[in-house]
C-alpha cells in the first residue's frame, strides 16, 4: 500500500526527529509497504502547500499523530480539516498521546477513520494488512473506529510490547538526516551532530500530572542501545546522543551496567539521558561522567514537602537537594523541571522553587516555572473534572488549554490574576539571572581575546 506520513510543524527552529512515526515506518516498510514522508516540521509547509501537494499525490493510507498539547491540538486540527477535504479516498490514520486518551473525542474532531491506541508499531502493521487484503478490522486490538451506525467502537487495547530490542532501528534514511542532526541540546559543541534516541519505553511511577498511558518500564538491553549509538556514529558521525525516554536511569543497576558497557564500547560520543534525583549517588554518577554523560534532566516539580506527596512524586526535598548537589559534583549538569499549580500549592511553594532554582542553576539552560497541566490520561485530569474544574476533553482543549505558559486549571487557592502575577515574579527573576550569568561570561570570554590574547577565539556565536 501506498502510505503518507505528515510530520506536524511544531515551530521549532531546529525539529526533532519524530522517533515513534520513525520506528513505524520501519516497521512498515519491511512489511512491503511504499513509504512517503512529509516533512512539514523541517520545511514549514502551509497547509495550502499540503492541501496542493495531497490533492496532486494518491496514497492509500495518510498518517499522522503528535503528543498533548495546545500547539499540537491545533495543528492535527488543521491537518485533518486539509486532508478530509483535499483526499476522499485515502485512509486516514491518527495517533500519538494526543488521541489516545479520548479517541471517542477526537475520531469525531479530526473525522479520522481511525485512532491507533498508544504504541503503533504492531498495531498499524496488523490494521494495514487487514485494509489491504480487505478483511476485517473487528479483531484489530488499538483502535478505535466508527461503525457503520456511525457509533464510536474501542477494541480491546493491545498489550505492550515486551521486546523492545525486536522493533527494528527507525528507517532514517527516509527522513532529511543533516536537518535532524543540527539539534542543539546542553553543553554540545558546534561541530557535534546530534541525535535523539529511546533506551527504553515507560516509567516505573505514577506522577498525577503524568499523561504516559503506558504501565511499567521496558528497558532495552544495554547492548542494543550501544549497537544504535555506534550505527548512528559510523553511518551520520554523531558525536552526541539525547535520550528523550522517560528514565535512563530507571535504576542504579540499569545505568550502572549501560555505563560499563559503554565504556568497554570506546565510542567516544557524549549523550544526556532523564534521570531520577533518588538514585543520584556519587558513585553512579562519576560512572555516567566518564561513560560520556554531560547533562541530566531532572523532573523535580516542587520544592515543597507536602505538594511532592499530593502529586505522588516519590521524592523529598532532601533527596532533590542530595541528588543536584552529587550531580554538580561531579561535573554533570542537571536539567532543572519545576512546575507550580499542583494540589496543596501555595506562593510559598512557588517561592521555595525560585530560591532553589537560583542557588543551584549552572546556567546550561534557560530555566523557568510553568503552571501544572492536567492533560487528558492523568489522573489530574479526572481529579480537574470530579471537582467540576472542567467539563471534558473538548473543554480542556477549546476553553482550558491555550497556551502552556497560561493557567489551564487552578487547583490553588489563589484567583488566576494572582497565579499569573505570581509566576510572572518568579520567572522574572529566573530570567534576569540568567541573562546576567551570560552577560558576564559573554564579557569574561571579551576580556580573554582583548586582554590575554587568545587566538583560540572564534567569534562571539550564538552556537
Amino acid at each position: 500500500m501506498k502510505v503518507l506520513f505528515i510530520i506536524p510543524d511544531n515551530g521549532s527552529y531546529i525539529a526533532t526527529f519524530p522517533l515513534g512515526i520513525g520506528y513505524i515506518v520501519s516497521v512498515l516498510r519491511e512489511n512491503g509497504h511504499e513509504i512517503t514522508i512529509y516533512n512539514q516540521d523541517v520545511y514549514h509547509y502551509s497547509k495550502e502547500h499540503l492541501f496542493n501537494y495531497l490533492s496532486r499525490n494518491t496514497f492509500d493510507i495518510i498518517g499522522t499523530g503528535t503528543c498533548g498539547g495546545y500547539y499540537q491540538y491545533r495543528k492535527m486540527v488543521e491537518i485533518s480539516e486539509v486532508v478530509k477535504k483535499a483526499q476522499n479516498t485515502a485512509t486516514f490514520i491518527v495517533g500519538g498521546h494526543l488521541v489516545t486518551p479520548e479517541p471517542e473525542y477526537f475520531i469525531n474532531k479530526l473525522k479520522a477513520d481511525f485512532i491507533v491506541l498508544g504504541e503503533g508499531e504492531e498495531t498499524m502493521r496488523e490494521l494495514l494488512f487487514k485494509l489491504e487484503n480487505n478483511e476485517s478490522i473487528e479483531s484489530v486490538e488499538g483502535i478505535a473506529y466508527k461503525d457503520k451506525n456511525s457509533m464510536c467502537i474501542q477494541n480491546k487495547r493491545r498489550e505492550l510490547i515486551q521486546h523492545i530490542d525486536s522493533i527494528p532501528l527507525p528507517a532514517w534514511d527516509l527522513f532529511p538526516m543533516e536537518h535532524y542532526l543540527l539539534l542543539r541540546m546542553p553543553n554540545i559543541k558546534s561541530d557535534e551532530r546530534c541525535m535523539v534516541m529511546y533506551s527504553g519505553r515507560g516509567c516505573n511511577f505514577k506522577c498525577n500530572f503524568c499523561y504516559r498511558m503506558d504501565e511499567g518500564f521496558r528497558p532495552r538491553s544495554a547492548a542494543n542501545v550501544i549497537d544504535e549509538m555506534r550505527v548512528l556514529k559510523e553511518k551520520y558521525n554523531v558525536k552526541y546522543v539525547a535520550f528523550f525516554d522517560e528514565l535512563l536511569v530507571s535504576s542504579v543497576e540499569r545505568a550502572t551496567e549501560f555505563c560499563e558497557k559503554l565504556i568497554e564500547a570506546d565510542l567516544d560520543m557524549k549523550w544526556d539521558c532523564n534521570g531520577r534525583l533518588n538514585y543520584a549517588k556519587p558513585e553512579l554518577l562519576q560512572l555516567m561522567k566518564k561513560a560520556g554523560c554531560v547533562f541530566i534532566n531532572y523532573g523535580i516539580e516542587s520544592m515543597d514537602e507536602v505538594a511532592l506527596r499530593n502529586m505522588n512524586k516519590s521524592l523529598t526535598t532532601k533527596q532533590i537537594v542530595e541528588g543536584i548537589e552529587n550531580t554538580l559534583a561531579a561535573g554533570i549538569s542537571p536539567g532543572y523541571n519545576i512546575i507550580f499549580g499542583n494540589i496543596g500549592e501555595t506562593k510559598e511553594s512557588l517561592n521555595l522553587g525560585v530560591e532553589f532554582l537560583l542557588k543551584y542553576d549552572d546556567h546550561s539552560q534557560l530555566r523557568t516555572i510553568r503552571p501544572v497541566t492536567p492533560y487528558p490520561g492523568c489522573p489530574l485530569y479526572y481529579y480537574a473534572i470530579e471537582k467540576g474544574y472542567m467539563k471534558d476533553c473538548e473543554d480542556f482543549y477549546e476553553n482550558k488549554h491555550l497556551n502552556s505558559d497560561l493557567l489551564a486549571v487552578n487547583f490553588t487557592n489563589m484567583t488566576d490574576d494572582e497565579f499569573h502575577g505570581a509566576l510572572y515574579e518568579a520567572n522574572s527573576k529566573l530570567i534576569s539571572n540568567y541573562y546576567k550569568a551570560s552577560l558576564e561570561n559573554a564579557l569574561g570570554v571579551a576580556k580573554d581575546l582583548y586582554i590575554n590574547k587568545n587566538v583560540d577565539f572564534r567569534g562571539f556565536r550564538q552556537t
